[in-house]
């Protein structure tokens, strides 16, 4: 899939059994519903790819990793439905993660804030900088990570969860993130970073293609009833984001 558009960027290549997913969008990377559904959809096509062995996600640029949901388009939202069918982009993206048949690799090269927290939460094995902080702002804009809980939860624990849901104006280091399980291994340069997911994925791709998809349903049992939970989730959020204290928030951190 090749997108580049006003509303963000998708571009995927593979080589050597190793496809490589890269999103984008000017407004640090942060995702409109269109770009959501985009993704979703190429993760989904490359779980039936059998010339795919494994797959790299990574964002554009060498600035902010993922800024989460994109707060132009939530000011759009007038109604429930509307906020249930943004929010369920999600939903929708974390399960196709989680489904896909073939083990997803993050590249987390910089800042990571609420969705951008539960993507990389949902990749199953995550690569960062020193750069890439973690920061979950929801309640300072009056809503909560409710979608990506489930994801975060799962790699860092309800503990680390709350420390950072509660503490929404901090950023959390990547030495922090790591120490939590988020991320495997964290690195001072993008050079070393890339260097380091090379041999990973070159050794990812000469493993037989059966086991990896065995593995990978080992890793995400007992997930199974997120295909509901993600989606009751979004509807919590999609209600709050209609409250004045939201709509006022957002303009504000615009501005």
């Amino acid at each position: 899939m090749n997108i580049q558009s006003s509303s963000g960027s998708l571009i995927t290549t593979i080589e050597n059994s190793i496809a490589t997913v890269e999103f984008g969008h000017p407004a640090s990377n942060s995702f409109p519903r269109f770009l959501l559904d985009s993704l979703t959809k190429e993760i989904n096509n490359l779980s039936v790819n059998d010339g795919v062995n494994g797959i790299v996600l990574k964002s554009k640029g060498t600035a902010a990793f993922c800024a989460g949901a994109s707060f132009d388009e939530l000011l759009t939202v007038t109604n429930e439905e509307e906020g249930l069918a943004f929010f369920s982009g999600f939903a929708h993206l974390i399960n196709a993660m989680r489904n896909c048949s073939k083990l997803i690799v993050g590249r987390i090269h910089g800042k990571a804030v609420g969705g951008g927290v539960g993507i990389a939460a949902a990749c199953d094995y995550t690569f960062a900088t020193a750069e890439a902080s973690i920061k979950l702002s929801e309640l300072a804009i009056g809503i909560g990570p409710f979608v990506i809980e489930p994801a975060v939860s799962r790699k860092i624990g309800k503990t680390a969860m709350t420390e950072m849901t509660l503490a929404a104006h901090e950023w959390k280091s990547a030495a922090w993130a790591q120490q939590k399980g988020l991320y495997a291994a964290v690195f001072e340069t993008t050079e070393l970073l890339d260097e380091a997911i090379a041999n990973f994925t070159s050794k990812l791709a000469s493993y037989n293609p059966d086991a990896l998809f065995e593995m990978k349903k080992i890793i995400w049992e007992g997930t199974e009833n997120w295909e509901s939970l993600l989606f009751e989730r979004a509807a919590i959020t999609g209600q709050l984001v209609l409250s004045d204290f939201t709509k006022k928030a957002l303009l504000e951190f615009k501005k």
